[in-house]
């Protein structure tokens, strides 16, 4: 399914999936200013947490959507499908220069 033509408010309610029907890590398109790629992030019987691109940048946000605000993706999208779990958990300090070895030195 390529990106959706219509707007949240001439979906049919019958076509529009429960909240509650998505798991985490679900690709979807969300509606914000146009249809978006995002992923779901978290779920409720009203609503779901979405990252997602709001521009045609790399960059991501995170937002809270009601269900008529989502659909299904099939469509891949690079940035968002294949990024790590926790990816800033993965990130290493910067080794000198930023003051972090001062916190080691014994008080005086």
């Amino acid at each position: 399914m390529s990106t959706p033509t219509i707007a949240p408010p001439q979906r049919d309610p019958a076509d529009v999936a429960p909240a509650d029907s998505y798991h985490k890590a679900d690709p979807v398109w969300v509606y914000r200013d146009g249809w978006r790629a995002g992923v779901i992030e978290a779920a409720s019987p009203r609503a779901v947490t979405v990252t997602y691109r709001p521009g045609s940048h790399l960059g991501t946000g995170v937002d809270t959507f009601t269900a008529s605000y989502v659909t299904s993706r099939a469509d891949e999208d690079p940035a968002l499908d294949r990024r790590q779990e926790n990816a800033l958990a993965y990130r290493r300090p910067r080794s000198g220069g930023d003051g972090a070895s001062v916190l080691d030195r014994p008080q005086r």
